[in-house]
C-alpha cells in the first residue's frame, strides 16, 4: 500500500535476540520506536532523558551503534539541509523514499509499489541481492510551491 512504510519492533527483535535491555537502553529504543519524525543523536539524548534521565550521551552513541550493526536503524544524512548533521529512523518492512524540501526543510517518507517494482527491476537484471536502497529526493513540499509560485529555490542555481 503506498503512503507511510511500516516500522518494525526493535524491542521485540532485541528481544528475540537475547540480548539485554537496561532500562536506559530501553528508554532509547522506545524514544527511536516512537517517535514522529527523523531524530538526531542529540534530540534522541534529551527525549529519552524524559523517559530514563539516567541515560547519558555515551549510552546513545553505543546503542545507536548497536542498532546500526544490527540493521534495525538506518542512519540518514536527508541532503544535509541540517548541515553535517545524521538522523536515525527505525527501518521499515518495504523501504521507503525520503522528500526533502529544500526551501522548509520538512522530510516526508514514502512508499509506493512502483519503487519497489524497481528494486526488483534492478535486481533481476543485475542479479544484485538488495537488501537496503536508500533514496532522498529534494524539491519543494507544495506548501512551499505554492508560496513560492512554484519557483524551486534550486532553479536559477548552478547544481555541483
Amino acid at each position: 500500500m503506498p503512503g507511510i512504510p511500516e516500522k518494525k519492533s526493535i524491542l521485540d527483535d532485541l528481544a528475540g535476540r537475547g540480548l539485554r535491555l537496561t532500562s536506559q537502553r530501553r528508554a532509547i529504543v522506545e524514544t527511536i520506536q516512537d517517535a514522529q519524525g527523523h531524530l538526531d543523536a542529540a534530540t534522541l539524548l534529551k527525549l529519552a532523558q524524559k523517559r530514563e534521565p539516567r541515560v547519558n550521551r555515551a549510552t546513545v552513541y553505543r546503542t545507536l551503534d548497536l542498532l546500526k550493526r544490527l540493521r534495525l536503524i538506518d542512519e540518514l544524512d536527508l541532503m544535509h539541509l541540517e548541515g553535517e548533521k545524521h538522523f536515525y529512523e527505525t527501518r521499515s518492512k518495504s523501504g521507503h523514499f525520503h522528500l526533502a524540501c529544500l526551501s522548509c526543510k520538512k522530510i516526508l517518507e514514502h512508499d509506493t509499489p512502483t519503487f519497489a517494482r524497481l528494486k526488483q527491476e534492478v535486481s533481476d537484471e543485475t542479479g544484485f541481492s538488495i537488501d537496503v536502497v536508500r533514496l532522498e529526493v529534494g524539491g519543494q513540499c507544495p506548501a512551499c510551491r505554492n508560496l513560492s509560485g512554484g519557483n524551486s529555490p534550486l532553479k536559477d542555481r548552478e547544481v555541483l
